[in-house]
């Protein structure tokens, strides 16, 4: 037994030197890392080049472990809009900043909301005398939002603006759960409650459908009216009305007829971007045509001085983004447990002395947006103002969180509203008796069991949870009512689980000032008793790990993405391909969510289209069941 022993201590002495010798390689590594780290240089004259390959979010999520050690590149990249909006902001009074150059050639999206603020700060830096460039390849709806705002936009020779407007096809599985013998109990209040309706139709309700429609052509009219008066000679309806003649005349050119309706101003390569862009800002440091003197975004926030203040009394902004889901969640992801906890951090921190929560969220768990209500009440009472900033959606438990705040700011075209609850549950004795497996119970009540997803679920136990979720309803329209000083009657009306737009949502008196960020942090020093013009802007968010946090030092993100910019077809097919990823990711988080949800599964037609990495492995899973 002795002997046994001491080669087990062997063993473990053996194991921890490994250990030991990992962390000193770790160490070394990144000491050799940062060590020979220099501040990126910033050329006299140059140009900032905003190269947006991917999407523009509120928060990106936390990439894991495994992706950030191989590298891999399959997830989009995610830009978070307020790095390109302080980007922009600092460049305007950078005087070694010459011009902007957009990227778009790999753009896909930011929502209408963020590229209205963006917009706004593109338009503040062209006011300073400095111009915007512009190329793509494929310029779909939002891309094209930005290029139009650009002194010239170009685009490649076999590129094409290619606008669609919102919307889009969405997925109904009644029939498919049919075949399977899967029944869905749905207990739900709100005429307009339609993120249950994949599960239980074949296709939209005529209620539900309206209500999208009437977003969507909204929506569509602000998009509208914000290209033509930023380009006013652009007439897009009658571009769209007319596209296959007017591409014909062009002999096939989607380029050329671009360009003939004045959505572009110069066709040329990207090669011949760059050499135009060296005659305005000067050659680059790399050999070869088409280099122009230009610092990327990152490069640039590293080597530019910030325009926040760093010290000091300050306005905290706790982020509410993605899936509003129960404990505690990465990045781009709302655990309840993890936001409230962090309100929690800023009530007991001095220099805090306001807070705004910028909300990105469809909503999800009821608990979970409770909870971070909850927390910002507790604020509220600790003496600290709280507003609210919506991003491109608010909705459902997104709205709910929003109660908290003395006031709402929002775009018009914010997608919010969808005052409504429901509870899902799927169940299987259908499919039991499909495959030949029998049941039987022993009950001491009518409740043993019981919700019984085998089985099905007993009367009384539908009548219970019927009761919840009216009772869940009569408390979110109660705390509508009372934040947003609307009579409980009306609030009802204009719920029902409606999605709104942002300007609509304004005249109801769910949203109480237009605007972005900018303007809620400005209101929140106002009611803190600060100077707008003085204040500092102090993030609240979940710190990543260590080992995350070395990585990301070590790799940063430019060395493990990339997202393979490619020829107009391919760009549209991908877009599609994403959106149509994410309509399945967001049914599929449905129906593994919480029985009981405030969320909005029709802001995904409208909102910028994301999948997670959780996302890709349960599409995985789902795609072997099937083949199997």
């Amino acid at each position: 037994m002795g002997f046994v022993r001491g080669v087990w201590r062997f063993l473990v002495g053996v194991k921890d030197a490994l250990a030991v010798l990992l962390m000193l390689l770790l160490f070394a590594g990144i000491f050799a890392a940062t060590r020979g780290a220099s501040i990126p240089h910033v050329p006299d004259g140059s140009a900032l080049v905003l190269d947006l390959d991917g999407f523009m979010v509120d928060q990106a999520s936390e990439p894991g472990f495994s992706e950030l050690l191989s590298g891999s590149g399959d997830t989009i990249r995610q830009i978070e809009v307020r790095n390109v909006i302080e980007a922009i902001h600092r460049a305007g009074k950078d005087k070694r900043i010459k011009s902007i150059v957009l990227d778009l050639s790999g753009f896909y999206g930011a929502g209408q909301a963020n590229l209205q603020s963006v917009g706004t700060a593109l338009k503040a830096f062209k006011a300073g005398g400095k111009p915007v460039y512009a190329y793509g390849t494929a310029y779909m709806d939002d891309g094209y939002y930005l290029a139009a705002l650009a002194n010239q936009a170009w685009v490649n020779p076999l590129g094409a603006v290619f606008l669609s407007g919102p919307g889009g096809t969405g997925l109904y599985f009644r029939d498919a759960l049919d075949r399977l013998g899967v029944n869905v109990q749905v207990f739900r209040v709100g005429t307009y409650k339609a993120a249950v309706e994949p599960f239980t139709r074949a296709d939209s309700s005529p209620e539900a459908k309206a209500a999208n429609q009437a977003l969507a052509d909204s929506l569509w009219d602000n998009y509208v009216t914000d290209v033509q008066a930023a380009r006013p000679k652009v007439k897009v309806e009658a571009m769209l009305a007319d596209l296959p003649a007017r591409v014909k005349a062009a002999d096939g050119n989607f380029a050329q007829q671009a360009l003939a309706d004045g959505f572009v101003d110069r066709i040329g390569t990207t090669t011949e971007f760059g050499t135009a862009m060296a005659k305005l800002v000067g050659a680059g440091e790399e050999e070869g045509p088409g280099s122009f003197a230009g610092v990327m975004l990152d490069d640039y926030l590293a080597a530019s001085k910030s325009t926040r203040r760093t010290s000091g009394a300050g306005i905290g902004i706790v982020y509410v983004a993605g899936d509003i889901v129960d404990g505690d969640a990465p990045k781009g992801t709302a655990g309840g447990e993890t936001i409230a906890g962090l309100i929690r951090e800023a009530i007991a921190e001095d220099d805090i002395k306001a807070l705004v929560v910028r909300i990105d969220s469809p909503g999800g768990s009821v608990t979970a947006s409770e909870d971070i209500r909850q927390a910002l009440i507790d604020a509220k009472a600790e003496g600290l103002p709280v507003v609210a900033s919506f991003g491109p959606v608010a909705a459902s438990g997104g709205y709910w969180v929003s109660t908290a705040a003395d006031e709402v700011f929002a775009q018009p075209t914010t997608i919010t509203g969808s005052i409504g609850v429901f509870a899902l549950i799927p169940t299987f004795q259908r499919t039991l008796t499909k495959l030949g497996i029998g049941t039987d119970a022993v009950r001491s009540t009518r409740f043993s069991g019981e919700p019984d997803v085998l089985t099905g679920i007993g009367p009384a136990t539908q009548a219970l949870l019927q009761a919840s979720v009216e009772d869940i309803y009569r408390r979110f329209t109660g705390i509508v009512a009372k934040a947003r000083n609307i009579p409980v009657k009306r609030v009802d009306e204009i719920g029902q689980g409606r999605v709104w737009d942002g300007g609509t949502a304004r005249q109801f008196g769910l949203v109480t000032a237009f605007g972005g960020l900018d303007e809620a942090v400005a209101a929140a020093a106002k009611r803190a008793g600060l100077d707008p013009a003085g204040v500092r802007v102090i993030d609240v968010e979940p710190s990543p790990s260590f080992p995350l946090a070395l990585l990301e030092k070590m790799l940063g993100p430019k060395d493990r993405q990339d997202n393979g910019k490619t020829d107009m077809v391919g760009q549209i097919t991908r877009a599609s391909q994403i959106r149509a990823a994410a309509s399945v990711a967001q049914a599929l988080r449905l129906a593994d969510g919480p029985s009981v949800q405030a969320s909005c599964l029709s802001c995904a037609a409208f909102a910028t289209p994301q999948v997670t990495k959780r996302d890709r492995d349960t599409l995985a899973r789902v795609a072997r069941a099937v083949v199997q």
